[in-house]
């Protein structure tokens, strides 16, 4: 064979390989075309790790909304950023002598934006001060949360659902997410269930029972007929039927939620208070008497992605924005920048069309390609920080968003879902039958994007079969 002839047969090799690249498996079209969903709505990319082959590649660089997928960005800037062992801080001062068990002067705690800062550290935390020698403190609580800039949105101005923790705004000092756990417990002797609020929260009266009904337990929360206010009712019934059950509800004054949950925490300790918990500011030229700290970052990050919480995402953003500029408070912009400069540092230059709105992904605007997130997760796979990386993800039919997964042998892949109205979203990392691992990216935007969720299975199963490689490294 002549080497013009070679190279005209390898060069149709190469575009034979590439024209397969850009062919969805059949399968995967097959359930698109099941639910109504037209291929060009749908961006995948397949690729080997490390630095292997591209398995498949359809519209790699088409800019969709990846909804909670977002959070594989903040993730690994955050782990690059920040460190796997970051740790948050919550300063405490006992502001003022202590003379027979009576602070003169105010408790101050000051936010600097730990995720995942619980009542019960709190509660810890009073039982120090406690443990300290105060009984009483003649002034204020004071919270100092000037470290981020008060959010710029309500709760409910993304979907309407003020009172669903998912759409709980960040605060330097967030606690409990802000949200209270209603739990009822039927008590069938007596005719009722009994609601127990956890934590409590001064100036908020809890209806302390409600009656017990008959019937199924399929909708129990409208049956309730809940009003949530600073008095907590329920004018409905529980289903006897549902057993003991608990509602998460993100307090519907979030403002003042931090000042109720410790005022009603000092006094569930024994303690007086003398003023008022209140917004303030915290010493700046004297040093703490203890801090509060929170668990390392790499843990957070694993509550963060298994359970997709978006206030802990926000949080860690506007942390970013700290780091990058430690001498302006953190405000949704700042977060957006610090993440779009990592971005564009890691992976760069960014494709056309690429838009970081949050961190979070709770968002209608944020556009990013299926190219970008495969780039992102080998970046991901080659990091220091990829044991922590990996692990902070839905492992497939085992936990998190991905727990209830069938489409693969569980354990076979760690996978970050996406949803939201129009848009479903997966990518991660899927372990194949020949002991191979890929990087995986699917984005779906459409109006019937929920219905197209069996093409993502197909996709995963598509994978984990190894099929030869479609197209040349």
């Amino acid at each position: 064979m002549t080497l013009p002839r070679a190279l005209a047969c390898t060069a149709l090799v190469i575009a034979a390989l590439g024209a397969r690249a850009q062919a969805l498996p059949a399968e995967a079209r097959a359930a698109l075309e099941r639910a109504g969903v037209p291929a060009s709505a749908l961006a995948v990319v397949v690729r080997e790790l490390p630095s292997g082959g591209t398995r498949l590649a359809w519209q790699p660089e088409l800019p969709l909304n990846p909804a909670s997928v977002t959070k594989l960005v903040t993730t690994l800037a955050a782990l690059e950023r920040l460190g796997t062992g970051w740790t948050w801080t919550t300063p405490v001062w006992l502001q003022g002598e202590i003379r027979d068990g009576v602070l003169e002067g105010s408790l101050v705690l000051q936010g600097r934006g730990d995720p995942q800062l619980s009542a019960e550290r709190l509660r810890a935390a009073l039982r120090r001060v406690r443990q300290m020698g105060v009984q009483e403190i003649r002034g204020d609580i004071v919270i100092d949360g000037s470290a981020f800039v008060a959010a710029e949105t309500a709760p409910g101005d993304f979907d309407g659902e003020a009172t669903r923790p998912y759409n709980v705004q960040p605060a330097a000092l967030m606690a409990s997410f802000r949200s209270v756990g209603y739990t009822f417990v039927p008590d069938p002797a007596a005719g009722v269930a009994r609601v127990l609020a956890d934590p409590p929260l001064a100036r908020t009266a809890v209806q302390p029972t409600v009656p017990l009904g008959a019937g199924p337990c399929s909708d129990w929360r409208t049956t309730l007929g809940a009003s949530f206010g600073p008095a907590v009712r329920f004018g409905g019934r529980y289903p006897a039927a549902c057993g003991e059950l608990a509602w998460y509800v993100a307090d519907p004054d979030p403002a003042s939620y931090d000042t109720r949950l410790l005022e009603a925490l000092w006094a569930e300790a024994g303690g007086r208070l003398g003023g008022r918990a209140r917004a303030g500011l915290a010493p700046r030229d004297l040093a703490p008497s203890f801090e509060l700290r929170s668990p390392p970052l790499a843990d957070l990050l694993r509550d963060m992605n298994k359970l997709s919480q978006n206030t802990m995402a926000e949080q860690i953003t506007r942390t970013l924005a700290l780091q990058r500029r430690p001498d302006l408070a953190a405000d949704a912009a700042g977060a957006r920048a610090a993440l779009a400069e990592w971005l564009d540092q890691a992976l760069g230059p960014l494709p056309p069309g690429t838009v970081i709105d949050n961190g979070s992904g709770l968002s209608r605007t944020t556009r990013l390609s299926a190219g970008l997130l495969a780039r992102l997760l080998e970046r991901g796979f080659a990091s220091p920080a990829m044991p922590e990386f990996v692990a902070s993800l839905p492992v497939a039919g085992i936990d998190g968003t991905m727990r209830r997964a069938r489409a693969l042998t569980p354990g076979r892949a760690h996978l970050k879902t996406g949803s939201l109205r129009d848009v479903a979203a997966l990518a991660g990392y899927v372990f194949s039958d020949s002991g191979r691992r890929y990087a995986f990216v699917a984005l779906l935007q459409h109006p019937n994007a929920a219905a197209a969720r069996p093409a993502f299975e197909a996709l995963l199963q598509w994978t984990a079969r190894d099929a030869p490689p479609l197209a040349t490294p």
